[in-house]
């Protein structure tokens, strides 16, 4: 597939107006304080962006981040003009036309922040462990629609476990599917250029998370794929597509399920942009001063990264409480008994029986 794609996006695509799709490119919901950064960045390299979703999480200054498929360099660009002039991203593609774009504008964008933080390796995001990054040195990699176009996914998770700081995190956007994709829709150059036939069954990709030691991986945001070219669409059939940003940490302490440990926190405000409260996730919108209960696995990964510093933390893991409630992982056991001890009521006997048992 490596063929299919470096043709795809070195040859066939000369800018955004020649996708088929919009599986690839969408800043409709681009912050008000991310467009100044963009509008820093050189016309050639924003024209030949190819990616999906946002890959800019908050408090990246002093930062060493990592590019996976980093394209013409739109999103180093953008970050390096965050992490500053302390901080440094690194850019990993395998497209000699893409690179060569993105090293080409290089001393432009020097002149235009007014330091160098930036640099390109041309490489396969597979096989990073050809590039001699060191194990553990990374505060944060991102991916902006490219897992999707790599043949071997499992690979690329374990090199993304590895090159990550303890408490670091990988945040990225990519596509995903509602079922698995038959082979005769993979073999379809144009469907997976397009970044459609290469995408993970969400499932498998959690699975595949897991695998990797990314126990609770963080749905950030997501929107449905339209597709619009009609002959691509009657190739698809049925099969529904998605554009989604995850966060996962590399924390080796998370359990696989949300545990109640009776924990809290609360945040500070203190980070910029971000003055009136905290989007962990899709699902953890944490107003600013308000004491919001978390399970432990929120908690570490507040506690054990980079935004530590804005939060204040309430109680620890030392009680249980069981299953956090509404993160949609409930006993299976029918009703629960009163809380009286050596008690079983009839109701519950019954709710037991109903609900099968393994004997």
């Amino acid at each position: 597939m490596h063929d299919v794609v470096q043709d795809y996006y070195g040859k066939q695509l000369q800018s955004t107006d020649d996708l088929k799709t919009s599986a690839c490119c969408d800043v409709s919901n681009m912050p008000e304080w991310l467009k100044p950064l963009l509008s820093n960045i050189h016309d050639e390299v924003m024209s030949r962006y190819y990616g999906c979703g946002l890959v800019c999480p908050a408090l990246l200054e002093g930062c060493r981040i990592l590019d996976l498929g980093s394209g013409s360099g739109r999103d180093v660009y953008a970050l390096a003009q965050l992490v500053g002039s302390i901080g440094h991203v690194v850019g990993v593609d395998m497209t000699d036309e893409q690179l060569a774009v993105a090293k080409q504008h290089q001393d432009y964008h020097i002149d235009k922040f007014g330091y160098d933080n930036v640099t390109f390796l041309h490489g396969y995001i597979e096989k990073l462990d050809e590039l001699n990054l060191e194990a553990n040195s990374f505060d944060i990699i991102v991916s902006n629609c490219v897992i999707n176009l790599s043949p071997d996914k499992s690979a690329v998770m374990a090199s993304v476990q590895r090159l990550l700081k303890p408490g670091g995190e990988f945040y990225f956007s990519d596509v995903y599917a509602d079922r698995r994709i038959p082979q005769h829709l993979i073999d379809d150059p144009v469907l997976y250029g397009e970044c459609l036939s290469g995408a993970l069954y969400w499932k498998d990709f959690t699975r595949l998370a897991r695998e990797a030691s990314f126990l609770d991986p963080r749905l950030v945001e997501d929107r449905p794929l339209e597709i619009t070219d009609p002959r691509l669409a009657a190739k698809i059939g049925n099969i529904q597509f998605f554009s989604a940003t995850y966060r996962l940490f590399k924390i080796a302490a998370l359990e696989d399920a949300c545990e109640d440990h009776g924990q809290a926190v609360i945040y500070n405000g203190t980070i910029d942009q971000l003055p009136h409260r905290f989007d962990l996730d899709k699902h953890h919108t944490i107003e600013t001063g308000r004491v919001f209960p978390v399970c432990g696995n929120t908690f570490r990964m507040l506690k054990e990264s980079r935004f530590a510093p804005h939060f204040e933390f309430i109680g620890d893991d030392s009680r249980h409480y069981g299953i956090f409630a509404g993160c949609g992982d409930m006993m299976p056991f029918g009703e629960t008994a009163a809380l009286v001890p050596n008690t079983v009521t009839s109701s519950v006997a019954g709710s037991a029986a109903d609900s099968g048992g393994c004997c």
